[in-house]
């Protein structure tokens, strides 16, 4: 049984993409729901770097801060918890909610994020986040000057320690996998970049703090923050279910949508990390506010069109 009338739209997912996608449409008074389990990517982290006005802020306080100002609008409202399934109805949704509670909406944002699949290291899960980390723009400016270094954990890590070496020395940790081609070794003698072929038997380091790493010949080198290109998963099936296209990127899969942000499917449109290959909270919010106007803009003339 429904616990509302029909909606205009709901949106699965409330950190930086969904409560973008919410604030647009419920700014132009429309109903909507926003489901969130509470489990942002950038958990971890203590600080979000580069996003306009708020560089450097705790991202649970501007999640927090969103949340409150979203409240103000009465035909918004957030509910904790996560969406269990979704499927199309007619000219629209039917969204179950994990404790049993059914939405029906006209239109869908998707915008449950993904969570990252970590290179089973001894000591790197409990850094992550903090001297462990994934994207030098984010992060990289906290660690300038200091001993830097690339774990070879995807296709493009040779070209992430070209770019990390803007940060400070840097050095390519193989960790057993194969040598870089000539072109890649030459690219990166001439950055500085060292390469280490050893492979990794531990990190090092107070706490969450990185000072080392311990390589398999017992060897121990100096280092204070690690890159790492993690494997990406959704944190939902419900794009699949609902016959999304999902493509393959660098790191995991993403969901195929147009410049408006709608996916294959009429009617669902999806944002942030789940559907864009490269991320970062700016992106995230930019897309948030693609998805919601663009769900608003068909809600106002496809009936007009039919």
């Amino acid at each position: 049984m429904r616990n509302e009338p029909l909606l205009d739209a709901v949106v699965i997912g409330g950190s930086f993409a969904g409560l973008s996608a919410a604030l647009q449409l419920a700014r132009a008074r429309r109903s909507v729901r926003i489901l969130d389990a509470g489990r942002p990517r950038n958990r971890f982290a203590d600080a979000a770097h580069g996003f306009f006005s708020r560089d450097g802020s705790d991202p649970r306080t501007l999640v927090a801060t969103a949340q409150a100002q979203l409240r103000r609008y009465p035909s918004a409202r957030l509910i904790a918890g996560e969406a269990a399934s979704a499927r199309a109805i007619g000219d629209g949704f039917e969204i179950v909610a994990g404790d049993g509670a059914v939405f029906a909406a006209r239109k869908l944002v998707l915008a449950f994020g993904v969570n990252d699949t970590l290179p089973p290291l001894p000591g790197l899960a409990e850094r992550w986040g903090k001297s462990v980390l994934h994207c030098p723009y984010c992060h990289g400016y906290e660690f300038a000057g200091q001993r830097l270094g690339v774990l070879h954990s995807a296709s493009f890590s040779a070209h992430q320690a070209l770019l990390v070496a803007d940060w400070g020395p840097t050095t390519l940790y193989l960790n057993g996998e194969p040598a870089p081609d000539e072109d890649t070794a030459a690219q990166l003698a001439r950055r500085g970049v060292a390469v280490e072929p050893a492979p990794i038997a531990a990190l090092l380091g107070a706490e969450q703090s990185l000072s080392a790493l311990r390589l398999n010949d017992d060897r121990e080198v100096g280092i204070d923050a690690l890159f790492v290109a993690s494997r990406l998963r959704f944190n939902s099936d419900i794009a699949e279910r609902l016959g999304c296209a999902i493509d393959q990127g660098p790191m995991g899969p993403v969901i195929r949508t147009d410049d408006s942000r709608q996916t294959t499917v009429p009617g669902v449109y999806a944002a942030g990390d789940i559907a864009r290959p490269m991320h970062n909270a700016t992106w995230a919010a930019a897309d948030g506010v693609t998805a919601g106007a663009s769900a608003h803009q068909a809600l106002v003339f496809a009936p007009l069109a039919a």
